[in-house]
Protein backbone atom coordinates (compact mmCIF):
# COMPACT_ATOMS: atom_id res chain seq x y z
CA UNK A 1 0.00 0.00 0.00
CA UNK A 2 0.90 3.67 -0.35
CA UNK A 3 3.07 5.43 2.05
CA UNK A 4 0.22 6.95 5.20
CA UNK A 5 1.54 9.68 7.55
CA UNK A 6 -0.33 10.15 10.94
CA UNK A 7 -0.17 13.83 11.88
CA UNK A 8 -0.73 15.09 15.51
CA UNK A 9 -2.42 18.04 15.58
CA UNK A 10 -1.65 20.96 17.74
CA UNK A 11 -4.14 24.07 17.71
CA UNK A 12 -3.54 26.81 19.20
CA UNK A 13 -5.32 29.48 21.15
CA UNK A 14 -4.73 31.93 23.43
CA UNK A 15 -1.23 30.32 23.82
CA UNK A 16 -2.87 26.96 24.53
CA UNK A 17 -2.78 23.52 22.79
CA UNK A 18 -6.68 22.87 22.66
CA UNK A 19 -9.43 20.76 20.95
CA UNK A 20 -12.66 22.77 19.32
CA UNK A 21 -15.83 21.46 18.77
CA UNK A 22 -16.67 21.87 15.39
CA UNK A 23 -14.28 24.26 14.82
CA UNK A 24 -16.31 26.75 17.39
CA UNK A 25 -14.29 29.24 19.22
CA UNK A 26 -16.13 29.20 22.14
CA UNK A 27 -16.33 25.79 22.33
CA UNK A 28 -12.37 25.05 23.71
CA UNK A 29 -10.86 22.59 25.67
CA UNK A 30 -7.24 22.94 26.65
CA UNK A 31 -5.13 20.37 26.83
CA UNK A 32 -1.49 21.96 27.81
CA UNK A 33 -0.49 25.36 28.46
CA UNK A 34 2.94 24.24 26.81
CA UNK A 35 2.93 24.05 23.22
CA UNK A 36 6.84 23.55 22.75
CA UNK A 37 6.61 20.71 25.29
CA UNK A 38 4.05 19.21 23.53
CA UNK A 39 5.46 19.22 20.28
CA UNK A 40 8.43 17.65 21.74
CA UNK A 41 5.98 15.17 23.07
CA UNK A 42 4.56 13.99 19.87
CA UNK A 43 7.95 13.82 18.48
CA UNK A 44 9.18 11.46 21.66
CA UNK A 45 6.17 9.38 20.73
CA UNK A 46 7.29 8.59 17.10
CA UNK A 47 5.65 11.25 15.42
CA UNK A 48 6.76 11.76 11.76
CA UNK A 49 5.26 14.64 11.08
CA UNK A 50 3.05 17.68 13.19
CA UNK A 51 -0.14 19.14 12.41
CA UNK A 52 -0.07 22.98 13.91
CA UNK A 53 -2.94 25.46 13.34
CA UNK A 54 -3.11 28.81 15.06
CA UNK A 55 -6.36 28.77 15.48
CA UNK A 56 -6.83 32.76 16.48
CA UNK A 57 -4.50 33.47 13.16
CA UNK A 58 -7.45 31.41 10.94
CA UNK A 59 -10.16 33.81 13.35
CA UNK A 60 -8.35 37.13 13.05
CA UNK A 61 -6.96 36.79 9.25
CA UNK A 62 -3.37 37.06 10.07
CA UNK A 63 -0.64 34.85 12.19
CA UNK A 64 -1.09 35.14 15.56
CA UNK A 65 1.35 32.60 16.97
CA UNK A 66 4.41 33.05 15.13
CA UNK A 67 6.80 33.06 17.98
CA UNK A 68 5.21 30.83 19.38
CA UNK A 69 5.46 28.18 16.18
CA UNK A 70 8.92 28.93 15.86
CA UNK A 71 10.17 27.97 18.71
CA UNK A 72 8.30 24.10 18.85
CA UNK A 73 9.96 23.97 15.13
CA UNK A 74 13.04 24.33 16.64
CA UNK A 75 12.30 22.15 18.88
CA UNK A 76 12.28 19.36 17.37
CA UNK A 77 13.30 17.10 14.36
CA UNK A 78 10.53 16.23 12.75
CA UNK A 79 8.80 18.57 10.17
CA UNK A 80 5.69 20.74 10.72
CA UNK A 81 2.91 21.69 9.04
CA UNK A 82 1.36 24.60 9.70
CA UNK A 83 -1.87 26.58 8.77
CA UNK A 84 -4.30 29.18 10.34
CA UNK A 85 -4.28 33.25 9.37
CA UNK A 86 -2.02 32.67 6.45
CA UNK A 87 -3.73 34.98 3.89
CA UNK A 88 -0.86 37.08 2.23
CA UNK A 89 2.45 35.62 0.43
CA UNK A 90 4.29 37.46 2.69
CA UNK A 91 2.75 35.51 5.79
CA UNK A 92 3.62 32.16 3.88
CA UNK A 93 7.71 33.63 3.22
CA UNK A 94 7.79 34.55 7.26
CA UNK A 95 6.58 30.94 8.66
CA UNK A 96 8.92 29.02 6.03
CA UNK A 97 11.40 31.72 7.07
CA UNK A 98 10.94 30.28 10.60
CA UNK A 99 11.72 26.89 9.15
CA UNK A 100 8.21 25.59 8.91
CA UNK A 101 8.24 22.34 6.16
CA UNK A 102 4.85 23.21 4.73
CA UNK A 103 1.87 26.03 4.99
CA UNK A 104 -1.36 25.73 4.39
CA UNK A 105 -3.35 28.03 2.90
CA UNK A 106 -7.84 27.91 3.36
CA UNK A 107 -9.25 31.41 2.80
CA UNK A 108 -6.51 32.90 0.39
CA UNK A 109 -7.19 30.32 -2.02
CA UNK A 110 -10.92 30.87 -2.33
CA UNK A 111 -10.68 34.91 -2.04
CA UNK A 112 -7.58 35.39 -4.51
CA UNK A 113 -7.69 32.47 -6.44
CA UNK A 114 -5.76 34.32 -9.56
CA UNK A 115 -2.64 34.17 -6.65
CA UNK A 116 -2.65 30.13 -5.92
CA UNK A 117 -0.78 29.61 -9.60
CA UNK A 118 1.67 32.11 -8.71
CA UNK A 119 1.81 30.27 -5.32
CA UNK A 120 2.50 27.02 -6.25
CA UNK A 121 4.96 27.71 -8.95
CA UNK A 122 7.08 29.54 -5.89
CA UNK A 123 6.82 27.27 -3.02
CA UNK A 124 5.86 24.06 -4.59
CA UNK A 125 6.05 20.93 -2.65
CA UNK A 126 5.43 23.77 0.41
CA UNK A 127 2.28 24.65 0.11
CA UNK A 128 -1.26 22.69 0.86
CA UNK A 129 -4.49 24.41 0.15
CA UNK A 130 -6.29 23.47 3.50
CA UNK A 131 -10.06 22.58 2.12
CA UNK A 132 -12.18 22.53 4.88
CA UNK A 133 -16.15 21.66 4.62
CA UNK A 134 -19.55 21.19 5.89
CA UNK A 135 -22.54 18.96 4.10
CA UNK A 136 -19.58 19.28 0.83
CA UNK A 137 -19.81 23.28 1.06
CA UNK A 138 -16.44 25.18 1.79
CA UNK A 139 -16.03 26.84 4.65
CA UNK A 140 -13.73 29.72 5.56
CA UNK A 141 -12.31 32.63 7.88
CA UNK A 142 -12.12 29.82 10.84
CA UNK A 143 -15.05 27.88 9.53
CA UNK A 144 -17.46 30.98 10.56
CA UNK A 145 -18.40 31.27 6.69
CA UNK A 146 -19.79 28.96 4.40
CA UNK A 147 -19.43 29.73 0.79
CA UNK A 148 -21.63 28.10 -2.20
CA UNK A 149 -18.22 26.17 -3.58
CA UNK A 150 -18.45 23.08 -3.59
CA UNK A 151 -15.36 21.02 -1.54
CA UNK A 152 -15.32 19.02 -5.27
CA UNK A 153 -15.01 21.75 -7.35
CA UNK A 154 -12.02 23.79 -5.38
CA UNK A 155 -10.46 20.83 -4.93
CA UNK A 156 -10.51 19.77 -8.74
CA UNK A 157 -9.17 23.41 -9.52
CA UNK A 158 -6.01 23.50 -6.77
CA UNK A 159 -5.01 19.98 -8.28
CA UNK A 160 -5.67 21.83 -11.88
CA UNK A 161 -3.43 24.59 -10.44
CA UNK A 162 -0.65 22.11 -9.48
CA UNK A 163 -1.37 22.04 -5.60
CA UNK A 164 0.66 19.23 -4.22
CA UNK A 165 -1.61 18.20 -1.49
CA UNK A 166 -5.11 18.83 0.06
CA UNK A 167 -5.87 18.85 3.73
CA UNK A 168 -9.48 17.89 3.87
CA UNK A 169 -11.28 18.57 6.72
CA UNK A 170 -14.79 17.69 7.13
CA UNK A 171 -15.79 20.36 9.94
CA UNK A 172 -18.98 18.65 11.25
CA UNK A 173 -16.72 15.44 12.74
CA UNK A 174 -14.21 17.54 13.46
CA UNK A 175 -13.77 17.28 17.40
CA UNK A 176 -16.43 14.94 17.73
CA UNK A 177 -14.76 11.64 18.09
CA UNK A 178 -17.84 10.07 15.95
CA UNK A 179 -15.74 8.82 13.27
CA UNK A 180 -14.46 10.56 9.87
CA UNK A 181 -16.50 11.16 6.89
CA UNK A 182 -15.25 8.25 4.73
CA UNK A 183 -17.46 8.76 2.01
CA UNK A 184 -16.16 12.61 1.26
CA UNK A 185 -13.24 11.71 1.68
CA UNK A 186 -13.07 9.03 -0.97
CA UNK A 187 -15.00 11.96 -3.31
CA UNK A 188 -12.18 13.85 -2.55
CA UNK A 189 -9.61 11.33 -3.67
CA UNK A 190 -11.31 10.43 -6.89
CA UNK A 191 -11.73 14.01 -7.66
CA UNK A 192 -8.07 15.11 -7.95
CA UNK A 193 -4.41 13.46 -8.43
CA UNK A 194 -2.59 15.60 -6.21
CA UNK A 195 -1.99 13.64 -2.37
CA UNK A 196 -5.35 14.38 -0.08
CA UNK A 197 -4.94 14.51 3.81
CA UNK A 198 -7.64 13.29 5.71
CA UNK A 199 -8.49 15.82 9.18
CA UNK A 200 -11.91 15.37 11.37
CA UNK A 201 -12.97 13.11 13.18
CA UNK A 202 -10.58 10.03 13.90
CA UNK A 203 -11.11 8.35 16.96
CA UNK A 204 -9.55 4.88 16.96
CA UNK A 205 -7.36 2.18 14.66
CA UNK A 206 -10.20 0.93 13.29
CA UNK A 207 -11.09 4.52 11.66
CA UNK A 208 -7.82 4.76 9.84
CA UNK A 209 -8.36 1.08 8.67
CA UNK A 210 -11.30 2.61 7.54
CA UNK A 211 -9.86 5.02 5.43
CA UNK A 212 -7.09 2.71 3.94
CA UNK A 213 -9.53 0.03 2.82
CA UNK A 214 -10.45 2.74 0.23
CA UNK A 215 -7.40 1.97 -1.27
CA UNK A 216 -6.76 5.47 -3.14
CA UNK A 217 -3.48 5.76 -3.88
CA UNK A 218 -3.23 9.53 -3.54
CA UNK A 219 -4.80 9.23 0.33
CA UNK A 220 -1.56 10.37 2.23
CA UNK A 221 -2.28 10.74 5.49
CA UNK A 222 -4.58 11.58 8.51
CA UNK A 223 -4.36 13.99 11.32
CA UNK A 224 -5.67 12.81 14.77
CA UNK A 225 -6.37 15.36 17.51
CA UNK A 226 -8.68 14.80 20.41
CA UNK A 227 -8.62 11.11 20.36
CA UNK A 228 -4.97 11.63 21.29
CA UNK A 229 -5.28 14.27 23.80
CA UNK A 230 -7.62 12.26 25.57
CA UNK A 231 -5.86 8.79 25.41
CA UNK A 232 -8.14 6.96 23.69
CA UNK A 233 -6.26 5.43 21.26
CA UNK A 234 -2.09 6.10 21.60
CA UNK A 235 -0.23 7.09 18.48
CA UNK A 236 1.84 3.62 18.06
CA UNK A 237 -1.75 1.98 17.49
CA UNK A 238 -2.59 4.23 15.00
CA UNK A 239 0.98 3.90 13.15
CA UNK A 240 0.72 0.30 12.96
CA UNK A 241 -2.86 0.39 11.61
CA UNK A 242 -2.12 2.77 8.83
Amino acid sequence: MNAFTIFPAIDLQHGRCVRLRQGRAADATTYSDDPVGMAQHWAAEGAAWLHVVDLDGAFQGHPAHRDIIRRMVQAVCIPVQVGGGLRTEADIEAALADGVRRVIVGTLAWEVPELMEHLVDRFGHRLAVGLDARDGRVQVKGWTETTDLSAVDLARHADALGVPTIIYTDTATDGMLQGPNVSAVQKICASVACEVIASGGIRSADDLRALRALECPNLAGAIVGKALYEGRVVLRDLEQAS
